[in-house]
């Protein structure tokens, strides 16, 4: 069991780089590595697993560990693709950045390496690297190539497999997908890997048709999806122009049928653009392929669309993708090359299907055919917009009618064709065509003809021209497919050119222009021709024939037109009975679909299931059958470790069937046994050399002690001698170097006073120079010390202005701060004293106000008092006009006037009272004349039984001395009710109330409360 993990992730992160910091990249990968593959790295969050990753992949790419970015992307996919796409973008992107650059740095040390291979530059090759590159068949680059690059390339491919084998067919990473794919077409365009192209090709097609087995998978791949589909389209348009820049045909046309297989799936029409883009690269193909059928085909569709989507096309564009779709048509081999006997076409399978396989990449319902495609270019009008000499050459070739000049004419239009290099690649299928127009034309005319003739006909510039045998070879195979019927005589060298009575009728364009009917056309046509004659003799005979056909198409002109009704309802009938039909075919088709498709998804999932079943017991079939060959390979392993060891140790030979038959215990116990055989052997050898060396010793030692003696006297007579002889030689080389160095302190003597005088001179020059640099040095350090000081100076200077300029705007500040303090308090203090001296002056108005209004209502409850005794008192008896009883007679109609002058008596005196009574209230004025009558009616919200305030209060009427009196309907109980009056200033120079003798308000507005 493997031992447990306890190593947390940050600290193995942080082991790693101290591994790499110390050049051992190998133990830091495989320290990442663990925590990448173990059970817990699934636990650990994202922001901390993202880290060790880019770690590890650096390290991958560093060492080249491809094996373990495959196993380290595949476990950190199914940790990170539920909760971040972002995260698996990140380590993807860093890997394929990384590559790439180590793939740039090789291709660069590849190329110092073959410019420092270059020793001179001026010298010719050698023999040797003659021979070499001779037989090795590469340059000395491609070798170092092979050595430094391709490693880095092998590896880069080996990247791009990894990730794409990662991310196909799951949802989630669908946009990453396509992204590393258009990284790895790049790859392959970059680098010309045509091997590399072709495999990433075929990846991308399994994993396309892998799509449909994981689609019971979660998160698998919807085609239905439009996104989707268009992702997928536009990968392989990249695929389709990739094989068409690297020339590799076959990959192109595998891309165009998967192209055409998603579009077929798509339920959305395909953007013009991309259809351009399809039908140009099938031109391409099919001109490689020689395929100038589906070529003309294909040119005819992209001129098409490219006319629709492109409106800026200039007269030269048009002009030339015009001429180029016409010439196509006409390069079209009139008589094919395939090899396909006559009279079986239709029963050729192979060559039907491939004409069905094409026509459906196209978008053809049908075949296309030569005739058919100059049809629909002439009705396009195309002949109106090509180069003059095309429209020349269609002329000569499908109208007129020259066998004798056809050759001579249209060789000049063929070398101005041959300059263009787009269309230069129709020359060679021209003349064919021209061949064959040749020849049709000359059997209308000739019926033998010398082969010397045709040849001079048919002569072309190099290296276009034909030869006898080539068109000996051309005519058979088109007598063999039935376009021509011509006999060769090798005897005369002639051509002659037969006609078959009974030939079936041909189309008039392929067979070109008809000079004459031919002997067939004659044969065909003799009854219908018979029976035009005998008509056109009988109208001349007899007219009332004529006449009776014209009364018979008259009648049949009145039949149709009354009958035209009829058959319009019948047709609409008709057509709503075909749609309702349709309409249940329909839906029975698709209740049958669906069902079909139910049905198949229920087969699918049972044999899934199925699958699934054997797929898992074959699994453990398998690992039983692994584990038992493991056991049976490591007892293999231990019984030969076993037999070698004895073999090793005991010497003895054990055969292979012997090994092979023996299980592990057998052997041990062999070995065991043989072991202690030894061992007991060898103690009793061992015993008797002892016994046998003890002796012998003993002898030997006793005999060289004598012997050791005499050899000691010599050796040290011999010592001796050899230090005498060395003391002596020592002695003489001493003397003779003292002698030798006394004759040189001899020579050197006489120059030691020089040497003292020069010696004293340099050493006074080099002073007096260390003295003045040791001067300049410190003069140089006195002015800097003066500078620094002076600069320190000024930059104190300036600081202490700067802050006595901030102190004296403080103090400013302050200063201002202060006086609007002491501002704003004096005008609180003014306010206050103010408002004070208001609210006492308002208190003393009230107070008279009080005083005044209970003086008032005191005479007014007199008053009132009054009046009402005055009402209550008994009317008097009326009064006689004699004075003593009762008056005279007063009539019934003058009653009526006396009671109204009396009453209208007993009202002035009333409104006397009242008016004096009025007149006290408004002190002396009329009522209206302050704030009643028009004044009040000027006010808004004024009325003219009473102006009252917001809270239902009347407003006191203004009068002299500040008297004043209300004006009220209401009944009097408020007059009751304590009042509290609010006086409000009117204007900045306000004066007391009642401050004016006349009773003005000017300043002040009483609003009572």
């Amino acid at each position: 069991m493997a031992p447990f993990y306890a190593v947390k992730p940050d600290n193995a992160l942080k082991r790693a780089e101290e591994l790499c910091s110390t050049g051992q990249e190998t133990v830091a990968l495989q320290t990442l590595h663990e925590v990448v593959l173990s059970k817990r790295s699934r636990s650990y969050a994202l922001n901390i697993m993202e880290p060790i990753m880019l770690k590890y992949i650096e390290l991958c790419v560093v060492l080249r560990k491809g094996k373990l970015v495959k196993e380290g992307l595949h476990q950190y996919r199914n940790i990170a693709q539920n909760t971040s796409v972002n995260s698996i973008e990140t380590i993807i992107n860093k890997l394929l950045e990384l590559s790439e650059q180590k793939v740039a740095e090789a291709r660069a040390k590849a190329d110092q390496i073959a410019v420092e291979y270059i020793d001179d530059l001026e010298a010719s090759e050698t023999p040797e690297s003659i021979m070499l590159s001779t037989v090795s068949g590469e340059q000395t680059k491609d070798r170092t190539d092979r050595a430094v690059v391709t490693p880095w390339l092998k590896f880069l491919w080996e990247a791009y497999r990894t990730v794409l084998d990662m991310l196909r067919n799951n949802a989630r990473l669908e946009t990453l997908y396509h992204a590393v794919t258009n990284k790895a077409f790049s790859f392959c365009l970059t680098y010309a890997r045509k091997t590399e192209f072709r495999r990433l090709c075929e990846i991308l097609r399994n994993h396309f048709q892998n799509m449909s087995k994981y689609s019971h998978q979660p998160h698998s791949i919807n085609l239905n999806d439009p996104e989707t589909l268009q992702q997928y389209l536009d990968a392989r348009f990249t695929q389709l122009n990739a094989a068409a820049e690297l020339e590799l045909w076959q990959e192109a046309f595998k891309s165009v049928e998967d192209i055409h297989t998603l579009l077929t799936t798509s339920k959305r029409p395909p953007k013009p653009v991309m259809m351009a883009n399809y039908y140009e690269k099938l031109t391409k193909i099919f001109m490689v392929s020689e395929d100038y059928l589906f070529h003309s085909a294909a040119w005819n569709r992209y001129s098409s669309i490219e006319r629709m989507i492109n409106k800026n096309l200039t007269d030269d564009q048009q002009s030339r993708m015009a001429s180029i779709v016409l010439l196509s048509a006409l390069a079209i081999p009139i008589i094919t090359t395939t090899k396909t006997r006559p009279g079986y076409v239709e029963q050729d399978e192979h060559r039907i299907q491939k004409l069905n396989r094409l026509s459906m990449l196209m978008g053809l319902y049908q075949h296309p055919t030569r005739t058919g495609l100059l049809k629909e270019a002439l009705n396009k009008n195309i002949l109106s917009r090509v180069r003059p000499e095309i429209r020349d050459l269609y002329n000569i070739l499908e109208v007129q009618f020259h066998p004798l000049s056809i050759c001579r004419k249209i060789n000049p239009i063929m070398t101005k064709l041959s300059e263009d290099p787009d269309m230069a690649r129709y020359v060679r299928p021209l003349h064919q065509v021209i061949l064959t127009r040749l020849l049709q034309q000359l059997s209308q005319v000739y019926t033998t003809v010398k082969l010397d003739f045709v040849l001079k006909l048919a002569s072309f510039p190099e290296p276009y021209n034909y030869d006898a045998a080539t068109i000996e070879k051309f005519i058979m195979n088109g007598c063999k497919r039935g376009e021509l019927n011509i006999r060769i005589d090798h005897a005369s060298q002639s051509l002659m050119f037969e006609t078959d009575l009974f030939a079936p009728p041909k189309d008039t364009v392929a067979e070109g222009i008809q000079l004459q009917s031919s002997p067939a056309d004659l044969m065909r046509t003799q009854l219908s021709r018979l029976g035009n004659s005998l008509q056109a003799v009988v109208q001349m005979i007899d007219p009332s024939v004529k006449a009776e056909a014209a009364e018979s198409k008259q009648e049949a002109l009145s039949r149709a037109v009354k009958g035209i009704e009829k058959e319009h309802k019948a047709t609409l009938q008709r057509k709503a009975t075909i749609e309702r039909r349709k309409e249940i075919i329909e839906t029975e088709l698709s209740r049958r679909e669906k069902l079909a498709a139910q049905e198949k998804a229920a087969a699918a999932a049972r044999k899934a299931e199925a699958e699934k079943k054997r797929m898992e017991e074959e699994q453990r079939r398998r690992e039983e059958e692994r584990l038992k060959r493991v056991q049976e390979e490591i007892q293999r392993d231990q019984a030969k470790r076993i037999a070698e060891e004895i073999t090793a140790k005991t010497g003895l030979q054990l055969a292979p069937e012997e090994i092979e038959n023996s299980d592990v215990k057998t052997l041990l116990d062999l070995k065991v046994t043989r072991l202690q055989t030894e061992q007991k052997e060898l103690s009793d050898r061992l015993k008797q050399i002892g016994k046998r060396l003890d002796h012998t010793e003993r002898a030997y030692r006793k005999e060289e002690i004598p012997l050791l003696e005499k050899d000691y006297e010599k050796q040290q007579k011999s010592d001796k001698t050899f230090y005498e002889a060395a003391r002596k030689a020592e002695l003489e080389s001493s003397k003779q170097q003292h002698k030798e160095n006394m004759k040189l302190k001899g020579r050197l003597v006489r120059m030691l006073d020089d040497y003292s005088e020069y010696k004293k001179k340099q050493q006074d020059k080099v002073a007096s120079v260390v003295e003045a640099q040791r001067r300049a040095v410190e003069e140089a350090i006195e002015q800097a010390k003066q500078e620094r000081i002076a600069q320190w100076r000024e930059q104190r200077e300036a600081l202490l202005r700067q802050r006595e300029a901030e102190e004296e705007e403080r103090r400013q500040q302050e200063e201002e701060e202060r006086e609007r303090r002491e501002a704003e308090e004096r005008e609180a203090e003014e306010k206050a004293a103010r408002l004070a001296r208001e609210k006492q002056e308002r208190e003393e108005y009230n107070k008279k106000q009080e005083e005044q209004l209970r003086k008032q209502q005191q005479r007014e409850r007199e008053i009132e008092e009054k009046l009402a005794a005055k009402r209550n008192a008994p009317t008097p008896p009326p009064v006689s006009r004699s004075g003593s009883g009762g008056g005279a007679y007063v009539p019934p109609a003058l009653r009526a006037r006396q009671q109204a002058a009396a009453q209208a008596s007993a009202g002035s005196d009333r409104a006397g009272n009242d008016r004096g009574e009025d007149n006290w209230r408004s002190g002396g004025r009329p009522l209206g004349s302050s704030f009643g009558g028009r004044d009040r009616d000027r006010r808004p919200g004024g009325d003219r039984e009473g102006s009252w305030n917001t809270a239902g209060s009347p407003r006191r009427e203004g009068g002299a001395g500040g008297r004043g009196g209300f004006r009220d309907s209401r009944d009097s109980r408020d007059d009751r009710e304590p009042r509290e009056d609010r006086w409000r200033p009117t204007n900045r120079g306000g004066r007391a109330p009642g401050g004016s003798a006349g009773g003005s308000d000017d300043g002040w507005r009483r609003v009572g409360k």
